[in-house]
């Protein structure tokens, strides 16, 4: 059995610090000990720690870190199958797969996320709108129940257990292996166009007016902008480039990625570094000196161009930040995003780094965050109370257009807000209280917002 050690864990936005008894598993049988004759009273999963919040954290509780756990077993190249454990990275299926000529079905804006992590958050990318979520490409996956069971769970094999897993965030049980659907490509290039919108309702008619010519779209957005250029954007909108398209310095290895000079943030910014005068000036500037036109990327700089600076979240300082993103459907998109970014905006305290997406239909996944609309992601610095009072006022204004919040960023959602917000809540603890009856698996998060009740 592995033996645990305290710990002070947080998620990526570094917002709260928990004391945690933390594991680390190097096989299987191990994992399985730990879980059923640990000491511990409850246990989460965690994988890199990516999520933004809480939600792979567990105060006075113990975290089953997987990075051991990530061995690739198999892979069908007829039907671009993969099987591997649930450790394994985005990362190391990226590095191990597009020379082969297959990507991954779905990828959110980082590869620094662990195969089973992205399954428990039911990840979304910049192709929501034509592909939905991560979990329409598992065609199964193994699971270890709290009384030490491996079940598997599919579309077709309890189907209830694997649709309550699918953006559970690993309160079913831990994800041990799984098997996922990747998609051919020809290179590791992206056609991408790039536009300006002057305000929100422009952006909102490019993405509208011919969003289905386009596989992947993503807007970056001035959330400090008022009056007519409220919501000004830059639209980055692409599709997997041919062999046709590449330069002919690129053609001889279409597939090969280009290595990425990385760069660091050594230390944590001071505070006042980030402030409503340099966030103007640096949006300002971005939005003038953006390009336009099309151009071809590579596959890294246009999925995960933060992952090229390790340990950026540093840059808000050691109080950390808030990742918020909100969902709003199409009838409500354009009034509840207005609402956001004019209650963001007087408050004088939004980043830079600020991305509208739209999103396709309502994924089958009883906690799956996407439905169809658009959706807003924005990282607040934290200044205590003052984003306390702006988180609530938020929160306000996205259920006053039936919109919801993403738990993977979530790190301040009051139980309340979460029950009107995501509708399936009672069927996925009805699943959960079925194979879990003791609450073994439980996370800061699911106890805050009144997923568990313990």
């Amino acid at each position: 059995m592995a033996q645990g050690v305290d710990a002070t864990l947080s998620g990526w936005g570094q917002y709260e610090q928990e004391t945690c008894s933390v594991f680390r598993p190097e096989r299987r049988r191990e994992l399985v000990e730990t879980v059923q004759n640990g000491d511990q009273p409850n246990y989460i999963a965690r994988g890199l720690g990516r999520s933004y919040g809480d939600s792979a954290v567990n105060a006075n509780g113990g975290v089953l870190l997987q990075q051991r756990l990530n061995r690739f077993t198999g892979f069908d190249p007829a039907h671009g199958v993969l099987e591997c454990e649930a450790g394994v990275s985005l990362e190391e299926i990226i590095e191990a797969f597009v020379r082969r000529g297959y990507f991954l079905p779905v990828t959110p804006g980082t590869k620094f996320v662990t195969l089973g992590g992205a399954l428990a958050a039911d990840v979304h990318g910049k192709n929501h709108h034509c592909d939905g979520t991560i979990g329409r490409f598992v065609q199964s996956l193994d699971l270890l129940t709290a009384q030490g069971e491996v079940l598997t769970c599919s579309p077709q094999q309890n189907a209830d257990v694997f649709w309550a897993t699918i953006g559970g965030m690993g309160l079913t049980g831990i994800i041990l292996s799984v098997r996922l659907r990747l998609m051919p490509i020809e290179t590791a290039y992206i056609n991408v166009d790039y536009g300006k919108a002057r305000n929100l309702d422009q952006a909102l008619e490019m993405f509208s007016g011919d969003d289905e010519r386009y596989r992947y779209s993503v807007a970056w957005i001035d959330c400090l902008a008022t009056n007519g250029d409220l919501g000004r954007s830059v639209l980055m909108r692409g599709n997997h480039a041919d062999v046709s398209d590449l330069r002919s310095e690129s053609l001889s290895r279409p597939l090969v990625l280009r290595p990425r000079r990385k760069k660091s943030m050594p230390i944590h910014f001071p505070n006042f570094v980030l402030n409503p005068y340099t966030v103007q000036a640096f949006n300002t500037f971005y939005y003038k000196r953006a390009p336009q036109g099309r151009r071809v990327v590579d596959l890294d700089s246009y999925f995960y161009p933060l992952d090229g600076v390790t340990h950026w979240n540093r840059m808000y300082g050691k109080r950390g930040f808030v990742q918020y993103q909100a969902l709003f459907g199409l009838d409500n998109a354009r009034r509840g995003l207005v609402e956001v970014i004019e209650a963001v905006s007087q408050s004088r305290q939004s980043s830079f780094l600020a991305v509208l997406k739209r999103t396709g239909p309502q994924g089958d996944g009883m906690l799956s965050f996407p439905k169809e609309g658009y959706t807003l992601a924005l990282d607040l610095p934290n200044t205590g109370q003052r984003l306390t009072d702006l988180l609530r006022r938020l929160d306000e204004i996205v259920l006053k257009y039936d919109g919801r919040l993403y738990l993977a960023k979530d790190a301040a959602m009051t139980a309340d807000t979460f029950a009107a917000m995501y509708p399936r809540l009672a069927e996925f603890k009805e699943v959960k209280s079925r194979i879990d009856p003791q609450c073994r698996f439980s996370s800061s998060q699911a106890r805050r917002v009144g997923i568990v009740d313990i």
